[in-house]
């Protein structure tokens, strides 16, 4: 019998079939980026919501995992003086209407708001809130304490080598 006389197998190459060596799956390079991502969000949001400085909604919804690293996005990409929905959402690397649906949550939660485009009166931009801008602060301080925590897990050398590497690697 050959390798493609199986009706079940007879469109399957040889590399898929079992037995082959499936290991590089789970040891990939996206795939440890994202668990990596994954992990340093949690560990932030954790770090967040033990903050007394975020407002106590806030640090309620992050300790019953309500805010998670969608959420995240507008904390990392909404700029301070405030942006455009479509800006928001092409730095975030997401769609429009998705964004759309994240901002009108954390809207309800207190951290942003919409307000009139200075620049031009049919726009809207999104900022941030009193409570927002304290979230953003507890995002940073936290951001912080996280890349402390993999500096001292890793080494400082490797801790240094892996930030050089993703800042040459995403920058292209």
């Amino acid at each position: 019998m050959t390798e493609n006389d199986g009706a079940d197998d007879a469109n399957t190459p040889h590399s898929w079939q079992s037995g082959s060596d499936q290991s590089w799956r789970v040891t990939h390079l996206g795939r440890l980026l994202g668990l990596a991502l994954r992990r340093f969000d949690e560990r932030v949001l954790a770090l967040m919501a033990s903050d007394v400085a975020v407002p106590l909604a806030l640090s309620n919804l992050a300790a019953r995992d309500q805010v998670g690293a969608a959420h995240i996005h507008i904390t990392r990409h909404l700029a301070v003086g405030g942006s455009r929905l479509t800006e928001l959402a092409a730095s975030a690397g997401m769609s429009k209407q998705a964004m759309a649906d994240l901002v009108t949550q954390c809207e309800a939660w207190g951290l942003v708001t919409r307000e009139p485009d200075p620049y031009d009166k049919r726009a809207r931009q999104v900022v941030f809130t009193a409570s927002g801008l304290l979230w953003l602060e507890a995002f940073k301080q936290a951001v912080a304490r996280a890349e402390d925590e993999f500096r001292q897990a890793v080494g400082p050398a490797v801790a240094t080598v892996v930030a050089l590497g993703l800042e040459a690697y995403g920058s292209n």
